[in-house]
């Protein structure tokens, strides 16, 4: 980019990626962050106390739905990149109500193109050429893996399991279309499951370290043999930094940890550090693991080939498995100021944090 101070629109950006991705970039010098968030349930303003009243960061309260105020904020704060997050993303909520992650990940993606493409159009030459528009998918548009071999590369086919990451491969498709079609200047990126602080404790690796303090029970799908990769979302930030600042135009970049657990595995080490970290008086916690019915469409395996952003931007995973974990754990043992009001509060009728078989994914 050839402006001395970038401004980068990210959408998305109060959830968990998103967010990591906004105090990154904050911290960062000559850059301004544009955080777009219309703040559903997952959306979290509190994971972002940390940058709030920087001088560099703005928040505005937008649908990606809505074409002319994402055009306004656009032209009002000169965006050089977009950084497209917004999206539903919990796949068990998803075979529950598919239209939702039609609207937000696919006609609300249509919305953030249409408007980004006409402002990009407007654009001086030098300015058009520095231009990004990158869209952050996840590795679930590739279907599913044997147990035993395999990973997924750039180049790997398409095959949605669930109506999450069908939403998602469409988004994808829709980004590459305006790239071959109009012309704008897009990168990809797709990631294998994240981790971290500041995770929405309905997914696997909060909701069990929440339940296990709170001495529930930890269901597992299956018998947690489901393998994931998974990358440290302080690791996945800066890969997202890495191909917004220095992508090739039309290229897609698959990011992941280099760190395979099966769901058991990862149940276990979580229950094995408590133990450590704050040990019940009896018993272990793994004591409360219970294996519940499959979820349908449940993928066996995703594993990332992440040898080509390594290769070409320079980018490497900095957290292992066990270190960040262990770092996650403790945010969360420190930090129940965040999560505590989550956990009490009531989403779609149900109280989070329940231990239900729904809420076990990965």
């Amino acid at each position: 980019m050839a402006k001395a101070h970038k401004t980068i629109l990210v959408t998305g950006g109060a959830g968990f990626i998103g967010s990591a991705v906004c105090r990154l970039l904050v911290s960062r010098p000559n850059t301004n962050v544009v955080n777009v968030d219309k703040l559903t349930y997952a959306g979290n303003l509190n994971s972002l106390k940390s940058v709030e009243n920087s001088s560099n960061y703005t928040h505005a309260k937008v649908d990606i739905c809505d074409t002319h105020s994402i055009s306004r904020l656009l032209r009002l704060h000169k965006v050089d990149a977009v950084m497209h997050l917004a999206a539903e993303s919990h796949v068990d909520r998803s075979i529950d109500g598919p239209e939702t992650f039609v609207q937000t990940n696919v006609v609300g993606t249509f919305h953030l193109l249409q408007a980004t493409l006409e402002y990009w159009r407007g654009l001086p030459v030098a300015q058009q050429q520095a231009f990004r528009f990158h869209h952050i998918s996840t590795d679930e548009v590739f279907g599913d893996l044997p147990f035993e071999r395999g990973s997924f590369t750039e180049e790997a086919a398409y095959a949605p399991s669930s109506p999450y990451s069908a939403s998602k491969a469409a988004s994808d498709h829709f980004v590459r279309a305006w790239h071959e079609t109009y012309g704008l200047p897009v990168v990809l990126s797709n990631c294998s499951n994240n981790y971290g602080p500041y995770h929405f404790p309905e997914k696997l690796i909060p909701l069990v370290i929440l339940n296990a303090l709170d001495g529930k029970e930890l269901p597992i799908y299956g018998k947690g043999e489901n393998v994931r990769d998974w990358l440290h979302v302080e690791d996945h930030a800066r890969a997202l930094e890495a191909v917004v600042m220095r992508g090739v135009v039309g290229e897609s970049y698959n990011i992941g940890g280099n760190a395979e657990r099966t769901n058991l595995q990862v149940v276990e080490t979580i229950c094995s550090q408590l133990d450590q970290r704050r040990p019940k008086r009896e018993g272990k916690y793994a004591d409360k693991i219970v294996f519940v019915g499959n979820r349908p469409g449940h993928d066996r395996r995703y594993a990332i080939d992440c040898s080509k952003i390594e290769r070409e931007l320079g980018w490497v995973a900095q957290e292992t498995f066990e270190s960040g974990l262990l770092r996650t754990i403790d945010w969360y043992l420190d930090n129940d100021w965040w999560w505590k009001p989550i956990r009490e509060a009531k989403y779609a009728g149900e109280r989070l944090g329940a231990a239900t078989a729904s809420n076990a994914a990965s």
